[in-house]
């Protein structure tokens, strides 16, 4: 029987080895089910969207055809268009729920499903479960022609909402030029059409879809942003703003083409929401996240909470609290009077806010809150190894944490997702093993490249087998 595990968000594989039609069809009749167990009504709707991989078009197609083949109305988009559209329709709409056929950032040989609930956000851990328990549970039942399925255009809502939330007065004054850089993925044009009704400067770059996402990983980390430190310095712009493959993830860099992590964007974001815009609520980072955001919260006289990693944790508490902003370290962040998910337009326009608002070079600004709350860096490596050594390093840095590692004391080891070791300075170095697939992610965090780099260099020595 062909295993299917859901990840932080969603199901993904590697197309025509794990991501098959016949997969996309058992995924989507445990949705179905999971749907039609929460309520009885007869007229359920959902929302199926794509994005520019391989395939993905008819990936949805057959999603589409699945769900209207258990009798549940579907709306089929006829383009790709960004995940946060599809999250935010399904909840302005009332709809049951919405599934997007992406692998967000990963690589292009990758695609997968993730299924939005009907609050407008990642599935939480508990639906889930809920799917994951239906998975080849009833044969699969599926439509043979349109019937219940209604391909339709994007609609407006989305962007007079999200439009409705920044201080375009503030961006246009501040005259700033800008590069969109959507890395030929969903949000093709869209940043520049929103920012060129209010006058303000911004070109796009890799603009065209491409499955191929020219050669590069569409996530928005540095290595994979060389196009667009190019066409700053090329077009004397003060600011790049990328977007992921689904568009919910983001990217940003200076003027001198100087990557800013994300880290360092959430922290901004916390100090530009609460000091500048008076928005209030409490602040959720996921485990990988910097250290930067619990000081300037005590400071600030804000609660915050630290969440496994995974957007949908930040989703759950989103529905639960008043949450002012939830992110994640691979460019994932939310914001309350949105919905309950990571949008990678609405943040972008929101970064450009507050450097307007600041009147400073978006690198003057890291530079006043590093003087502030103190300096970090971050790296995060990738390893591949086997799932099983992996998971044993993991566990084994739990259960026997070293007394001293790459030669600092340890001062404790935190295990809420992962094992990491952390450093009397607060530095810190993070293990966490993926349940799905043979990969080891190392995160680390300290106070300069130096510390960082002996950090990873011996966690990259320990994660070598034999």
């Amino acid at each position: 029987m062909t295993s299917i595990k859901f990840g932080t968000d969603g199901w993904r594989g590697v197309i025509a080895k794990d991501y098959t039609f016949a997969n996309v069809e058992i995924v989507s009749q445990a949705i179905a089910d999971y749907v039609k167990s929460q309520s009885q009504s007869s007229q359920q709707k959902l929302l199926v969207g794509y994005d520019t991989r391989f395939l993905a078009n008819q990936f949805a197609q057959r999603v589409a055809e699945v769900l209207a083949g258990n009798g549940l109305l579907v709306d089929l988009l006829d383009r790709p268009f960004p995940t946060p559209y599809v999250s935010y329709e399904v909840k302005r709409r009332k709809l049951a729920g919405g599934v997007m056929v992406t692998a967000s950032h990963n690589p292009p040989e990758f695609c997968g499903i993730k299924f939005k609930a009907s609050f407008g956000g990642s599935a939480t851990p508990a639906i889930v479960k809920e799917i994951e328990r239906s998975l080849f549970l009833n044969p699969v039942q599926r439509a043979n022609g349109p019937g219940l399925i209604c391909t339709i255009s994007p609609e407006k809502e989305y962007f007079e909402h999200i439009q409705s939330l920044i201080r375009f007065d503030l961006i246009r004054q501040s005259g700033l030029r800008v590069v969109a850089d959507p890395m030929h993925g969903t949000a093709d044009g869209l940043l520049q059409e929103i920012l060129g009704k209010y006058g303000v400067d911004c070109r796009t770059i890799r603009e065209k879809p491409d499955p191929l996402f020219g050669g590069v990983f569409p996530e928005p980390m540095e290595e994979n942003l060389g196009a667009l430190k190019d066409a700053i310095l090329g077009h004397q712009a003060d600011i790049g703003l990328a977007t992921d493959g689904d568009a919910d993830r983001l990217g940003v860099m200076d003027a001198l083409g100087n990557y800013v992590n994300t880290h360092q964007i959430l922290a901004l974001l916390v100090l530009h929401l609460v000091r500048n815009r008076g928005w209030t609520g409490k602040v959720v980072k996921t485990f990988s996240q910097s250290i930067l955001i619990e000081r300037i919260c005590r400071k600030l006289g804000l609660e915050f909470h630290v969440v496994p990693i995974g957007f949908k944790n930040i989703a759950d508490l989103m529905l639960r609290e008043d949450i002012l902003i939830g992110g994640e370290e691979s460019g994932g962040v939310g914001t309350k009077n949105h919905i309950p998910e990571r949008d990678g337009i609405l943040v972008n326009l929101l970064m450009l806010e507050a450097v307007a608002q600041s009147r400073k070079s978006l690198r003057q600004m890291v530079l006043e809150m590093w003087q502030e709350f103190g300096e970090f860096h971050f790296e995060r490596r990738d390893l591949h190894v086997p799932l099983a050594f992996g998971q044993d390093l993991v566990q084994s840095l739990r259960d026997t944490p070293p007394e001293q590692f790459a030669g600092f004391p340890v001062m404790r080891v935190d295990t809420l997702d992962g094992s990491k070791l952390v450093f009397q300075d607060e530095s810190w170095i993070l293990f966490r093993q993926s349940g799905t697939e043979p990969l080891l992610r190392l995160y680390s965090e300290a106070a300069t490249h130096e510390k960082v780099k002996q950090l990873m260099d011996e966690g990259n020595r320990l994660a070598v087998p034999g």
